[in-house]
């Protein structure tokens, strides 16, 4: 018998991660890794095209488009889009609004990338594994699909299936991360709470976290093979204590 998983959080739906007001401030906190990251996917990307996975407000699509080569993308966000569109450069990108696990656009790419943890936003396995098969069927023969997404062995630091994390404290305002882990589903469910004095926010997401070796199957399933494997950006090793990785499949 099959054990009785955590309920999900009632009613979520995905665009509710990336609405209006987290897509005004998204790009307030810069990760520190762009400038690596881009140099990374240049240099697999070639003379291109490339395909970027929920491209959001263009982080890495911009910059990597800057370099000169074609970057399209796909997002289920409107308002994330219409960030990206405000930009210097972000006019010219071509973007489809939809789900991107159905890589709903035409043509083949010589490079396919989801970054920061997003393909944990497909909250099923059978949603992983189609993207994984749709990605595949839009590779040029030399085309490789890298992703980028935490080693969920860092969830073990966590004694409990339930946790409150101080992500910030200060003097006029908190910021909590609480969430809830569910080890049968492989689902992370957390809400980011910002308390102040101007009231209440919530930010929920929910992912559903695939260990590498689980990715590396889809891949597989999709005619794909582990090209290469790294503990970051850097091309760092990965090890046993990588709390990411970034993996590059190709045919």
């Amino acid at each position: 018998m099959f054990a009785a998983r955590l309920p999900l959080m009632d009613e979520y739906d995905p665009a509710q991660s990336f609405d209006e007001p987290v897509a005004s401030r998204y790009d307030n906190a810069p990760r520190g890794d762009e400038e690596e990251c881009v140099a990374f996917l240049a240099d697999l990307a070639g003379e291109g095209p490339v395909l970027e996975l929920a491209i959001g407000t263009g982080r890495i699509g911009l910059p990597l488009a800057a370099t000169g080569v074609r970057v399209d993308g796909i997002d289920i966000s409107q308002p994330m889009v219409d960030q990206l569109r405000a930009k210097p450069g972000g006019a010219d990108l071509e973007v489809v609004i939809g789900d991107f696990a159905a890589v709903p656009v035409e043509g083949s790419y010589r490079l396919i990338y989801v970054v920061f943890n997003t393909l944990f936003n497909l909250i099923t396995q059978d949603d992983q594994v189609r993207c994984f098969r749709n990605v595949a069927e839009h590779l040029t023969d030399d085309g490789v699909f890298v992703v980028e997404a935490f080693e969920p062995s860092y969830l073990v630091r966590f004694p409990h299936s339930e946790y409150v994390k101080a992500a910030d404290v200060g003097t006029e305002r908190v910021h909590l991360d609480v969430a809830r882990i569910d080890p049968v589903a492989q689902l992370l469910e957390k809400t980011h709470v910002w308390l102040s004095a101007e009231g209440t926010r919530l930010n929920p997401v929910v992912l559903r976290y695939s260990w590498p070796s689980e990715l590396d199957l889809m891949a597989r399933m999709a005619g794909l093979q582990l090209h290469e494997r790294f503990g970051g950006w850097r091309r760092e090793p990965f090890t046993g204590k990588s709390e990411l990785h970034v993996s590059v499949w190709g045919r």
